[in-house]
C-alpha cells in the first residue's frame, strides 16, 4: 500500500495521518482513558496472531474481552489525537469486560517529536506500570503543542510515581527503542501506512472515524465472539482466531468513498461562482477543494503550477475552500482570500492565495491583512470580514459540496469530475490530464462548443447522492415531548437513549438548531432505550412521569439532567432529580414502582421499528404537511442537519 492522503472533517471527517496528511495542530485534549490493573500477559496465541499483541504493548480492558482493537499512533499526529474522545466514548459504552484497546507506537518519520514522545511513554510504562502510561499518554495528547525533551520528566512525575533517574538513564540510551521497533515492525507487516490506524478484531479501519464507524464494526465482533465461544472456544484464544478470520478484510479507509479509487469515475462537480483560473473554455478543469493552513496543499502548489505551465489554455483551475477545523487559521484566511476576489476580482485573489501560502507558517490576522492589502485590497475592511465571517456562506456551500461527494480532506480534486485525492506528483496529474484532452477534443469533434465543454464532460456523472427518505406509514404517538410549535414548517423527530454517550453528544447540536431556526423548526422526542443501556428503561420511564406531573418544562429539565449525570441513573438518583424538581413524590414512586409509562416508551420503540430504526441517536426530518421524512442516523454535526433542513423548509407545504 502506498501512503495515503489525511483527511478531515467539520463538515469534513477526520482521518489518518500520513506521508499526504495536515500538519499538527492544537485540537481538544481527550478524555482520560481508565486504567488497566497491570500490565498485560500476552498469551502464545496472541504474540502469533494475525495482529500480534506482545507483553510490551499497553492495553486496556480485559484479555477476554469480546473485542480486542488494536491501535497504531503517534503522539503528534492531531488525527491520533482527535479520536481519542471517540476511543473514551467507546470504553464508556462497551467497559473493560468488553472491550480491550491496545496501543501500539507508529511514529511518523516527519513529526520530530513523536519518537522520542513514544520512547519517553514506554519508559513510563516499564518504570511505573500500566496506570502511570495513560495518565502519560492523555498529558502528551493534552500538550501535544509543547512535545519536547525538556517535559518528559515533568509529565512522568505527573503521571505516577516514577524513579526519575532511570528513567533519565533509560531515555539517554534508548533503552525502549526496541518495543517501539518491534511496533514498527508489526505495523510493516500489517500494512500499516499512516495514523492512526486500527485493527478492531483484525478488521483494518484507517484513521480517525466516526464513532458509529468503530461501533457497528464492534457490535458486529460481538456477535462473532459470542459465535465463538458457544462452539467451544477458550475466551483466551477468541481474539487470534477473529483476527486470522478477519484478516482477509480490506482496510475501511475514509477515503475509500465507493468509486474513491476508481479515477475514471465521473463526477458532475459544479463550478459554480467560485475563483478561477485559466481559460473559461479550457479542455480541462481541476476543481480543488483545499486549506490554506495545510502543508500538504501547499506544497501541490508547485505541482499545479507547473502543470498551467505544461498545458496553457488547455487547463483551467477552480478553487473551492475546505478549511479544517483543527488549522485555526485556514477558515480566517479563506475569509480574507474571499474579500480580496470581492473588492478587487480573481486575479487579486490569486495574488493574495500565492502570498498566504508563502506565509503559511507564520498566519495572523495582521499577516493576513498586510497580505491583502498588498493585493490592493482594504485591510480594515479585510480585519472586518474575518472578525464577522462576512464570507461564511460560500466557505459553508464548499463545505457541503465537499460533503455531498465525499471530498473528505485537502487537497481533493476532480479533473474533469474525475476525483484525485492528495498532494499527488505531477505525473498522477499528467496521466488524467492527458486522457481528458483527448475526450474533450472528441467531443469538439461531434460539435460541443468549447464554451460548453466542461457541463458536457460531466453531463453523465454521478450527482451528490440524495438523503434517505422514510415513508411514515403509521401515526407517531399523541403526547410524546416535543420543543417548539405545532406550527412550525418542519418537525425534527428524534430516537434516543438517556444512557446513550452519542445522544449527549448531539444534544448542543440540537439547541444550535432551536436557537438558529427559531420558530421554524420543532423537535419531538421518542424513546428508544437500547438493550446494552440497563439504566434507559427506567430513565426513559422517569422523564415521562415528569412530563404527566408538571408538563413540558418538567420533562425537558429532566431530560438535561439526565444527560448531564449519565453515570447517575440508577433509582437512587432518579428520586433525587425528582425532588429537586418539586414533583409529588408519592406519585413519582407509585408510577416508578409499577411500571406506569412502559406503555408509552413501548409505543415509542414501535415507531422506531416500523420506520426500521434500530440505533441512537436517529432523527427524521419532516416537512410539514407531507408524510415522508428525510432519516439521518448518528450524533451528527450541524452542517448535516442543516442540509437536511434546507430541503425539508423548501418542500414544506
Amino acid at each position: 500500500m502506498k501512503i495515503r492522503v489525511a483527511l478531515a472533517i467539520g463538515s469534513f471527517l477526520l482521518i489518518a495521518c500520513a506521508a499526504s496528511a495536515t500538519r499538527p495542530a492544537a485540537v481538544a485534549a481527550p478524555a482520560p482513558l481508565a486504567p488497566q490493573a497491570g500490565p498485560p500477559e500476552a498469551v502464545p496465541s496472541e504474540a502469533d496472531a494475525a495482529i500480534p499483541i506482545r507483553k510490551s504493548n499497553p492495553s486496556w480492558g480485559s484479555r477476554t474481552a469480546s473485542v480486542t482493537i488494536v491501535e497504531f499512533s503517534d503522539f503528534q499526529c492531531p488525527y491520533c489525537q482527535s479520536v481519542q474522545p471517540t476511543l473514551s466514548r467507546l470504553r464508556d459504552v462497551y467497559g473493560p469486560d468488553a472491550l480491550r484497546i491496545v496501543w501500539k507506537n507508529s511514529p511518523l518519520e516527519f513529526h520530530a517529536q513523536a519518537r522520542a514522545a513514544a520512547e519517553a511513554a514506554m519508559g513510563v510504562f516499564a518504570l511505573a506500570g500500566i496506570d502511570a502510561f495513560w495518565r502519560f499518554h492523555d498529558l502528551l495528547f493534552k500538550n501535544q503543542s509543547k512535545l519536547g525533551s525538556e517535559n518528559w520528566e515533568e509529565w512522568a512525575k505527573q503521571a505516577g510515581p516514577i524513579d526519575l533517574d532511570a528513567f533519565r538513564v533509560g531515555l539517554r540510551g534508548h533503552a525502549w527503542a526496541s518495543a517501539i521497533d518491534a511496533d514498527l515492525a508489526d505495523g510493516r507487516s500489517a500494512g500499516v501506512d499512516g495514523t492512526p490506524s486500527f485493527f478492531i478484531n483484525g478488521i483494518p479501519v484507517v484513521g480517525a472515524q466516526e464513532l458509529t464507524t468503530f461501533q457497528a464494526i464492534v457490535d458486529a465482533q460481538m456477535v462473532a465472539a459470542r459465535a465463538k465461544r458457544a462452539a467451544g472456544t477458550s475466551p483466551a484464544v477468541v481474539y487470534a482466531q477473529l483476527a486470522s478470520d478477519n484478516r482477509t478484510n480490506e482496510p475501511l479507509r475514509r477515503d475509500d468513498t465507493g468509486d474513491a479509487e476508481d479515477t475514471r469515475t465521473v463526477y458532475q462537480i459544479p463550478v459554480g461562482t467560485s475563483p478561477a483560473l485559466g481559460n473559461p473554455n479550457a479542455l480541462v478543469t481541476i476543481v480543488e477543494f483545499s486549506d490554506f493552513e495545510c502543508p500538504f496543499c501547499r506544497s501541490v502548489e508547485a505541482t499545479l503550477k507547473s502543470l498551467r505551465d505544461r498545458y496553457g489554455d488547455k487547463l483551467r483551475i477552480i478553487w473551492k475552500n475546505g478549511p479544517l477545523p483543527f488549522h485555526p487559521w485556514a477558515e480566517p484566511a479563506a475569509q480574507a482570500a474571499l474579500e480580496v476576489r470581492a473588492e478587487k476580482g480573481d486575479a487579486a485573489f490569486w495574488q493574495v492565495h500565492d502570498a498566504i501560502f508563502a506565509h503559511q507558517t507564520d498566519l495572523s490576522e495582521e499577516t493576513l491583512a498586510q497580505l491583502a492589502a498588498a493585493a490592493g485590497a482594504s485591510p480594515v475592511a479585510v480585519k472586518l470580514a474575518m472578525a464577522k465571517h462576512s464570507h461564511a456562506e460560500s466557505i459553508e456551500d464548499d463545505r457541503d459540496l465537499a460533503e455531498d461527494y465525499e471530498a473528505n480532506g485537502t487537497p481533493h480534486f476532480f479533473v474533469n469530475g474525475r476525483r484525485l485525492v492528495g498532494a499527488q506528483p505531477p505525473e498522477k496529474f499528467e496521466t488524467m490530464i492527458s486522457e481528458e484532452i483527448d475526450r474533450a477534443n472528441a467531443l469538439i469533434a461531434t460539435g460541443t462548443k468549447q464554451r460548453d465543454l466542461y457541463a458536457a464532460l460531466i453531463k453523465d456523472g454521478k450527482s451528490a447522492p440524495l438523503p434517505e427518505a422514510k415513508a411514515i406509514l403509521t401515526a407517531f404517538p399523541a403526547g410524546d415531548p416535543a420543543r417548539g410549535q405545532s406550527s412550525a414548517k418542519v418537525t425534527v423527530h428524534e430516537w434516543s437513549d438517556f444512557q446513550c454517550p452519542f445522544c449527549a453528544g448531539v444534544e448542543q447540536t440540537i439547541k444550535d438548531m432551536m436557537r438558529d431556526y427559531g420558530a421554524r423548526i420543532r423537535f419531538v422526542w421518542h424513546d428508544l432505550p437500547l438493550p446494552l443501556h440497563p439504566d434507559a428503561p427506567l430513565a426513559a420511564q422517569a422523564a415521562r412521569e415528569a412530563l404527566r406531573q408538571r408538563g413540558q418544562r418538567a420533562f425537558w429539565a429532566l431530560h438535561d439532567k439526565m444527560f448531564d449525570n449519565q453515570e447517575r441513573l440508577k433509582r437512587d438518583d432518579l428520586d433525587g432529580y425528582a425532588r429537586d424538581l418539586g414533583l409529588d413524590m408519592d406519585k413519582w414512586r407509585a408510577a416508578l414502582d409499577e411500571n406506569a409509562h412502559a406503555g408509552e416508551v413501548t409505543a415509542d420503540v414501535k415507531t422506531a421499528e416500523d420506520l426500521g430504526v434500530a440505533s441512537t441517536p436517529a432523527f427524521l426530518v419532516v416537512p410539514s404537511g407531507t408524510s415522508v421524512g428525510y432519516f439521518l442516523g448518528g450524533a451528527q454535526p450541524y452542517s448535516r442537519f442543516r442540509k437536511l433542513l434546507a430541503r425539508a423548509f423548501a418542500e414544506a407545504k
